[in-house]
């Protein structure tokens, strides 16, 4: 089907929405670095909650250059994401939450690190085509 003039209008508005949407990320990432910044610099110490909050960021900056710069987003970033979500929340909490809650955390997190190797062996074993 060859694409008509609202299509080609239509595609063109959602790349552009797009754009800006990751724009929008990417200075409200840089804004909660900054801020996470001050909180540490406030509280005079770094503690493990702040330096996986800062590694969360660093994650997701690294999804938006990966994606502004190639025009595709890997799978694998969004579950590295999860992992350090995870393992965050598991940190921080680890003192409220009870032992069913934190084996099912670990479980999720071993959960999604065997799905990283698994996409991570389709990648190698699979390889994508240029027409993908």
């Amino acid at each position: 089907m060859k694409p008509n003039k609202f299509s080609k209008l239509a595609q063109k508005s959602l790349t552009l929405t797009a754009q800006i949407v990751l724009i929008v990320i990417a200075v409200a990432t840089i804004f909660a670095v900054v801020q996470e910044i001050g909180h540490i610099w406030e509280a005079g110490s770094v503690a493990v909650g702040d330096l996986l909050m800062l590694f969360l960021y660093l994650e997701v900056m690294s999804m938006l250059n990966h994606y502004l710069g190639s025009g595709n987003l890997p799978v694998r970033y969004p579950l590295y994401i999860s992992i350090i979500a995870l393992a965050r929340f598991l940190v921080l909490d680890i003192k409220d939450i009870d032992a069913f809650k934190m084996f099912a955390i670990s479980g999720s997190i071993l959960l999604i690190a065997a799905a990283i190797l698994i996409v991570r062996y389709g990648h190698v074993r699979y390889p994508y085509s240029e027409d993908n």
